[in-house]
């Protein structure tokens, strides 16, 4: 062998190597991060189970995100999720385009069929006119009430050259986004939205510019405990992401910022925390959210899990890691997913039965995703 092939081979060898070596690193850490669920007494990761892949909802042309569900008086799955086109960036492009829509299936797991659109752009004069995302959909004595996202702006349809987090409809999109809510009678609609969302920004609080991502926990009375995101305005910019809580008498409102108007997960202490699910049982409130940070699990985008009495003073679970980004399939795959976020959790007969998830591949950011979708994964007796 002369010398040029030798170094040919060489450099071959190498890279052949790398690659290998690369390859045992992942599966290694992909096995590590699933053997924590073998060893943690953290209640939700100890119980997740396999999903199928054929579980959930995807959607040709679209990218589908926030997936919730509840089982109608039909004795179908009704799941609500958004959508906007994958001609588009997935992100930014839900900020300026999203729109939710209905599903159903036989099965809580699914497969989900889509049945129609909920809301549609309805005019930029509206606070939700020309996005809508963030569903959680709660049947409360008879009627069904969705907590969700919305946002609006003056520009023309964005096009996928021109949209990204510096183009004017991400700007203004996401300025612009507030917590509101809609109520129907039915669970196939029609729903009606108010005309001015439940939680405006208020100046010189965190969440001065913007509210988003609601989760609640309604009352038999009718009163509501609120968990949403906020952000502040620093100067020009924007803050990092806190959670914060509002309490309402009723559930269409009004709505008051508890805690002296301070947020409970604030990101100087907690890290950037967002997409919370919360619920309340007889030990008191619950919540689940992406870990944004790895500020409390060692991984970016995993989950926590966090416990209060009052809905206002919480503490992390003494296991803290409600789930990791690795999935198990039901076929015995594994994968490692780019994002994996949020959760919602559909109860039966009181207990938690099913954890909805948001998810796509692409390691590395949202940039690098070819597919979004919605899993379900169930939950396992122990």
């Amino acid at each position: 062998m002369d010398l040029k092939h030798f170094i040919k081979s060489f450099f071959l060898c190498a890279i052949i190597g790398a690659f290998l070596s690369a390859n045992a690193q992942q599966n290694a850490s992909i096995d590590s991060l699933l053997a924590l669920k073998n060893t943690t007494t953290n209640p939700i990761f100890k119980k997740l189970g396999k999903p199928s892949k054929s579980s959930g909802f995807a959607m040709k042309g679209y990218w589908i995100w926030d997936g919730c569900a509840v089982k109608g008086e039909d004795g179908k799955y009704h799941m609500f999720c958004s959508r906007w086109p994958d001609s588009l960036l997935m992100h930014p492009a839900w900020m300026a385009t999203s729109e939710i829509i209905h599903c159903v299936a036989d099965k809580a797991e699914g497969p989900y069929q889509f049945v129609s659109t909920v809301f549609t752009a309805r005019g930029a004069q509206y606070w939700d006119g020309r996005s809508t995302f963030n569903p959680q959909v709660f049947k409360h004595k008879g009627k069904y009430y969705m907590f969700y996202t919305g946002s609006t702006h003056p520009f023309e349809e964005p096009t996928a050259k021109a949209f990204d987090l510096q183009s004017k409809w991400c700007i203004v999109g996401r300025s612009n986004k507030r917590v509101g809510i809609a109520v129907a009678d039915n669970v196939n609609g029609p729903w009606q939205r108010l005309d001015k969302p439940l939680l405006a920004t208020e100046p010189n609080t965190f969440y001065s510019f913007l509210t988003s991502n609601p989760t609640a926990v309604i009352n038999d009375d009718g009163s509501v405990l609120l968990m949403f995101k906020g952000r502040s305005h620093k100067g020009n910019v924007h803050s990092g992401m806190s959670l914060g809580v509002a309490y309402a008498k009723n559930i269409l409102g009004p709505y008051t910022v508890v805690n002296n108007k301070k947020p409970v997960f604030n990101y100087e202490d907690w890290g950037e925390q967002e997409d919370p699910f919360m619920w309340k049982d007889a030990n008191g409130y619950h919540v689940i959210f992406k870990d944004q940070v790895a500020r409390f699990t060692g991984e970016r985008g995993a989950g926590v899990l966090s416990h209060s009495k009052d809905g206002v003073h919480w503490s992390l679970d003494k296991n803290p890691k409600a789930w990791t980004k690795i999935l198990e399939w039901s076929d015995g795959t594994k994968q490692q997913m780019g994002q994996l976020e949020r959760p919602f959790i559909m109860f039966e007969n009181n207990k938690p039965a099913y954890l909805f998830f948001s998810t796509m591949d692409g390691i590395g950011g949202f940039e690098n995703g070819s597919y979004a979708k919605v899993i379900v994964i169930p939950f396992t007796v122990k």
